[in-house]
């Protein structure tokens, strides 16, 4: 349990670290190749092979970065965390770039999505818009279950890939290649064009957090470097060969193909699987696998949609909850998503897509976002003394950020609306930090009138107790439901101390560490408080001690067995749930998880 409160167990192994950063790193390749044939690529289309490489190298350079500030921050090194070290406003700058990331991700990745999916091109902007609703929607009962779709689609995914690859490799001829003529100008513009391919990284540093620990290593001095290694260097090897060997497969196609790949550039995954399968097994295989490979790669962009969302959800929150947002961000529904960046979440990427005519035009957006934020992360990294990095690893970090940093300039230089966009992002989210830290120094002694209420005597009308015998109980209680009733009358009886235990489901990915760490209160939650005042009130008139507990968890099922344990209750007191079937599948079955795995010393009471 961490001092704020939120318990996060580090259960996510090398395999589904990798599944999950593939999910959003590998769905690169789906536009990034096509992008040497759109209107906006700077040289000859078949002059792209090196600008390709180059890219491919470059990435894989950012993976070795990332690989240590993984090993360097294993509770979450993800920008806002790598920065805060350096200063608050420059992980708030890193943080808002990462915002703007996640916003024009979750746009293009549900974009291109349609495309993969041939959805008509005059439907694309409403079927995005609408894919991006639905997701937000799902999004409300958190994103417990987000991990899971994004590992079993990375599988056929990686399959598509290989065969493509291993269909094409007869085939790869540099006779349609053409050598860069252009000047660097040109050609330094093609490649920040195309350096999307580094769409993703940042999402593996987020996740040391809840990654399992190295060998001999323990929570008080965590170490996750062998297992951050391991997620990110398959990846990485897929991400640069198959995206160099996918490029020069689109490239080693016929000339007479040109006019084909310039109308198809947005799905040319599909293109490459109908051409090379069709010229090994025959036409009408190429055209089963071509829709095949649409509908994979289109919903592993779905799935990166929805984790741009999730994320984007947990960034914004954890801006709130270390005081740089509006407080009222931090406010939480039913399921424990915050009600507010869930809303931000939608009207984002939707207002995005609104203002948006193509996917060139929200990939010239995109670059400005990501790359900022990789280039403050590896920044801070290079100039933070503290960390123990050896010389050689501080100046290759320190020569990627000044690749990185001349790719941003030039990002701004050269796209106005990315440079406006980015700019637009970071004033309103400073405007905010502005609000929310003067609102932060205001207090007030005057009680609310739902505060008042639940401290009059009848609030607590109907609660009579049976009395009579005597030992420790904990209750979970969620509401002055008939358990909690129970729980009094036994508490009374036992003549022993009753646990009123609220848990506040945080359904939230937080990307790193929360560097607020304030002790949750129950008297600052509504629903705990309608519990907690009146049930203090009839124990006091019934002579039961009472002490109530409140503590905000994303497991809350792992949370009600630890306090358990922890306390030594003798009995547990749990209602049965009413959930109806969809919630129960989306959510899961809290009482259930905790009868199954409770010790045996401890009694469980289900109170239907």
């Amino acid at each position: 349990m961490e001092p704020s409160g939120v318990h996060r167990p580090r259960n996510v192994g090398w395999a589904r670290a990798a599944a999950l950063l593939y999910g959003d790193w590998g769905t690169s390749k789906a536009y990034v190749i096509g992008f040497a044939f759109s209107s906006a690529f700077a040289i000859a289309s078949y002059q792209a092979l090196p600008i390709i490489i180059a890219v491919c190298a470059l990435t894989g350079l950012v993976a070795y970065n990332y690989i240590l500030v993984c090993k360097h921050f294993p509770d979450g090194g993800g920008v806002y965390s790598a920065a805060r070290e350096q200063s608050r406003f420059l992980a708030v700058m890193g943080a808002l770039l990462l915002v703007a990331n996640f916003t024009v991700t979750a746009a293009m990745s549900c974009w291109a999505a349609m495309n993969y999916f041939r959805v008509p091109e005059a439907w694309v902007p409403a079927a995005t818009v609408g894919c991006i609703l639905l997701i937000v929607a799902i999004n409300c009962f958190g994103p417990k279950h987000s991990g899971s779709f994004a590992m079993s689609l990375a599988a056929p995914m990686l399959i598509v890939v290989v065969l493509i690859i291993a269909w094409s490799l007869p085939h790869l001829s540099t006779k349609n290649l053409q050598p860069l003529s252009s000047g660097f100008g040109k050609n330094w513009l093609a490649f920040t064009g195309m350096i999307l391919a580094l769409s993703g990284v940042e999402a593996i540093a987020n996740l040391t957090g809840v990654m399992k620990l190295d060998r001999n290593t323990t929570m008080e001095m965590p170490r996750v470097g062998r297992t951050a290694l391991k997620s990110i260097l398959p990846v990485a090897l897929e991400v640069v060969v198959g995206t160099s060997l996918l490029g020069w497969a689109m490239l080693s196609m016929p000339k007479d193909m040109e006019p084909l790949l310039r109308e198809r550039w947005e799905d040319m995954l599909s293109v490459l699987a109908q051409y090379y399968s069709g010229y090994v097994f025959g036409a009408a295989f190429g055209t089963i696998f071509a829709v095949i490979t649409g509908i994979v790669v289109g919903l592993l962009l779905l799935s990166a949609v929805n984790t741009a969302i999730s994320a984007l959800i947990g960034l914004i929150y954890m801006l709130a909850r270390d005081g740089e947002m509006p407080r009222n961000f931090t406010r939480l529904n039913r399921y424990g998503v915050p009600w507010w960046p869930l809303g931000l979440a939608a009207i984002l990427p939707i207002g995005v897509v609104a203002f948006s005519r193509s996917l060139e035009s929200l990939m010239g957006l995109y670059a400005i976002g990501v790359i900022g934020a990789i280039t403050v992360n590896l920044g801070s990294c290079t100039f933070n003394r503290n960390l123990k990095l050896h010389w050689h690893e501080r100046a290759i970090m320190g020569a990627t950020f000044l690749i990185l940093f001349a790719v941003e300039l030039t990002v701004a230089k050269t796209k106005q609306d990315a440079l406006f966009f980015a700019c637009l992002v970071l004033l309103v989210g400073f405007g905010l930090r502005g609000w929310a830290q003067r609102r932060a120094g205001l207090r007030t002694l005057t009680v609310s009138a739902e505060v008042a209420a639940h401290v009059e005597p009848g609030s607590a009308h109907g609660f009579k107790l049976n009395l009579s015998v005597g030992q420790t109980i904990m209750v979970a209680a969620r509401g002055m439901t008939p358990v909690l009733k129970f729980a009094l009358e036994e508490a009374r009886l036992r003549q022993g101390t009753l646990y009123v235990l609220f848990v506040k489901e945080l359904a939230v990915n937080v990307p790193g560490q929360l560097f607020k760490q304030e002790r949750p209160r129950w008297q600052d939650d509504k629903a705990a408080a309608a519990i907690m005042y009146p049930i203090l009130k009839l124990g006091q008139e019934n002579e039961v001690p009472v002490v109530p507990i409140y503590v905000v968890s994303d497991n809350p099922a792992g949370t009600i067995l630890d306090l358990a344990a922890t306390l030594g209750v003798d009995m547990l007191l749990l209602g049965s749930p009413h959930r109806h079937g969809l919630v129960s599948l989306l959510k899961g079955n809290v009482v259930t998880e905790v009868a199954k795995n409770l010790p045996d010393n401890i009694q469980v009471i289900i109170h239907g």
